[in-house]
């Protein structure tokens, strides 16, 4: 295992090096952990297209994914993250980033770790609770939650779905919110390697 330092931001790489060169890379990690920016600023940086899962099946099914959720439920939906992750895992020079529970249902880990690299973004329960609170942006499974509700709920989901997370071949550590330039220099680092 590789170990690199960058300020506020520790990078763990559980693969060999030499194995990296792969034309997909997963971007993975708790919601608010900043996988949708990563992910297209590494695909700007290294010249790949970038597509994240929640806004693919948006577009694909022109709802918003908490209208499926409320339409069909989190079953449904799966279902349906599942079947856009078996196409995009066919696509070729892309960073993929992916919802915050991908990663954790049907086998997903296993179809990314076995067609690309994977990268989970590790944030810590409390900043991922500042990120969620501040977060303009609805998600179905927090409606209601705020306050120590909200960091219970995030403390008790994210137990459950680190198992998954931690399967990657990568991880980098994030200790606060990033800025532009910490997310530029984490993009070159994963190019550089």
């Amino acid at each position: 295992m590789v170990f690199l330092e960058i300020p506020e931001i520790s990078i763990y790489f559980a693969v060999e090096l030499t194995a990296i060169r792969m034309k997909r890379i997963y971007i993975i990690g708790y919601m608010g952990a900043g996988k949708s920016t990563l992910g297209k600023s590494l695909a700007l940086h290294m010249n790949l297209k970038s597509i994240d899962t929640d806004r693919f099946i948006e577009n694909r099914y022109r709802k918003k994914i908490s209208e499926i959720f409320a339409a069909k439920g989190e079953e449904h939906f799966r279902e349906i993250e599942h079947r856009v992750l078996q196409e995009v895992s066919e696509f070729e020079d892309v960073i993929i980033s992916t919802g915050g529970g991908l990663p954790c249902f049907h086998n997903n880990m296993k179809i990314m770790n076995d067609s690309g690299v994977t990268v989970y973004i590790e944030v810590p329960v409390e900043e991922l609770v500042l990120r969620l609170n501040m977060s303009k942006n609805v998600r179905p499974v927090l409606n209601g939650r705020s306050g120590n509700e909200l960091k219970i709920f995030v403390e008790d989901s994210l137990n459950i779905r680190k198992p998954f997370y931690e399967q990657a071949q990568m991880r980098f550590h994030v200790k606060q919110t990033l800025t532009k330039n910490d997310i530029e220099r984490m993009a070159k680092e994963l190019e550089s390697i």
